[in-house]
């Protein structure tokens, strides 16, 4: 998510997506409307005419559900990597326990390959955050939208070949739905996310905390950045949220990839 600190990227407004009713839903049932996806395709439904899933079986709406029962929780990690942040990021959750869903930057992955080639061995998901992290290309011509997506696959593979890139999410949730259909097409399921601490701005530490320990919704996807500038609020946050949710009775899992 967001490499610059400016917050116009958490409230743009995205182009018409499939299956965002079901976040909507869900906030609303939480009871906690500012943790529902800030991506801004919530706020425009799909028309109901686009299919489901790619002809692969990938979902085409964008995920914002962890796996399994409603105690889980999805851990993800924006904007990397970065060889300051991403090491003491993998390390505290290596000290808790948990795996995360990685969502890499194409030309960061191709700088620092030995740190996906890290992530990758420690048991993280890896997800495509296009080549530079254009956050207009939902303005972009397809063609476009089509090279940032598959090239920033590509950047990532060749650091850890044989490893899948499972998941496709948009620079500042800048989907399209012919980005949503590359993705998928290419067997990567479209991410959102359900709560958004906006650790990217580095708003403080009891900020961050107190947004990500109110009430969340179900199965919450919950977004972090190692990247994009100073995250020493980030590796505090995460030092104090990762074991509170233990104790809360969470789980951890990745993102919903094949269901809805």
């Amino acid at each position: 998510m967001g490499i610059t600190s400016s917050s116009v990227r958490r409230r743009r407004v995205g182009s018409a997506v499939a299956g965002t009713v079901l976040a909507v839903v869900l906030a609303a049932a939480a009871g906690t409307p500012a943790l529902a996806a800030t991506d801004g395709s919530a706020r425009h439904p799909g028309s109901g005419s686009e299919p489901a899933h790619g002809a692969n079986g990938i979902p085409l709406g964008i995920s914002r559900l962890a796996q399994g029962p409603g105690r889980n929780v999805a851990i993800t990690i924006d904007d990397g990597p970065d060889p300051r942040w991403t090491p003491q990021v993998l390390k505290v959750l290596r000290q808790n326990h948990v795996k995360a869903t990685f969502c890499m930057i194409g030309t960061r992955a191709q700088k620092y390959p030995e740190l996906v080639r890290e992530v990758a061995a420690e048991g993280h998901q890896l997800c495509d955050h296009t080549v530079d992290h254009d956050v207009t290309m939902d303005h972009k011509p397809v063609d476009y939208q089509r090279r940032q997506i598959l090239d920033g696959k590509a950047m990532i593979e060749k650091a850890v070949p044989g490893v899948a890139v499972n998941y496709y999410r948009a620079p500042g949730g800048a989907f399209t739905p012919d980005s949503r259909a590359i993705a998928a097409a290419s067997g990567m399921r479209p991410l959102g996310w359900s709560v958004d601490p906006r650790d990217w701005s580095r708003p403080g530490l009891p900020a961050i905390v107190a947004a990500l320990e109110g009430k969340l919704p179900a199965q919450p996807t919950v977004l972090f950045h190692d990247g994009g500038g100073d995250r020493s609020e980030t590796v505090a946050a995460l030092k104090q949220y990762l074991p509170w949710l233990a104790e809360q009775g969470y789980g951890f899992t990745f993102p919903a990839r094949t269901t809805p």
